[in-house]
């Protein structure tokens, strides 16, 4: 074969593959999980003060579970399962910005932690973190953080043993931050840890190890996080 048949096929070749790594690229961060839903939403009502909880599973999976909380207090969720902070800062223009949020409630770390997107780095996802507030603060938008809760293990990633002494690490640095910054923070973990601190409380798990609130879980991080959004509107 000659060196001329080989640049072509290596050039088709290309051609054919591009699309579907470009495609993968685009779908990382699940830009159409929300797409319909963002549009029917369209912009802010006069006065509409709208909040945005923002985050993974725990976050997808609280409207579900708790449906007055959203319906009864106007908020809308855009939490989407399995997420690491790497997604969450690729959509967050779509589902935060773009909605004239005003007030943006991030739950970060879990899925970071757990590796679903490659070996866990605080550096980057505490990196993240701050470019998320970054992004809402240039845009006006209010940010309150609130922490990683405890998980004693993830069921899908088993080779994780050290995942409370990351958590506890991650919170540290992200409360510290919110300290020095004037931001709210949301202690979801204090509230929520066992009491021999190894684990999400049973009682307040769905799963185990816990990793996902129950509806009693969620009463109480709404109990924490109300107050707060209630005195930025």
């Amino acid at each position: 074969m000659n060196n001329t048949i080989k640049t072509l096929l290596v050039a088709g070749f290309a051609m054919l593959t591009l699309p579907t790594v470009a495609q993968k690229h685009h779908e990382f961060a699940n830009y159409k999980r929300y797409a319909e839903s963002n549009l029917s939403l369209g912009k802010p009502a006069k006065g509409e003060k709208r909040v945005v909880l923002f985050g993974n599973s725990i976050t997808d999976a609280w409207p579900a579970a708790r449906p007055e909380f959203f319906r009864d207090n106007n908020l809308i969720g855009r939490g989407i399962s399995g997420q690491t902070s790497y997604q969450f800062l690729l959509r967050f223009r779509e589902d935060v910005i773009n909605l004239g949020a005003r007030i943006v409630v991030i739950n970060y770390g879990t899925n970071d932690i757990a590796e679903n997107t490659g070996p866990y780095n605080e550096d980057i996802t505490f990196g993240n973190v701050k470019s998320m507030v970054d992004i809402a603060r240039a845009n006006k938008v209010k940010v309150i953080l609130a922490s990683c809760l405890p998980a004693g293990g993830f069921g899908w990633r088993p080779s994780i043993k050290d995942s409370m002494a990351k958590i506890r690490s991650l919170n540290a640095r992200v409360q510290a931050y919110a300290k020095a910054e004037k931001i709210p923070y949301v202690d979801y973990f204090s509230a929520m840890v066992s009491a021999d601190g190894t684990e999400l409380r049973p009682d307040y798990a769905k799963d185990k190890p816990g990793v996902h609130p129950n509806a009693q879980g969620y009463e109480v991080m709404e109990r924490l996080l109300l107050p707060v959004i209630q005195k930025l509107r």
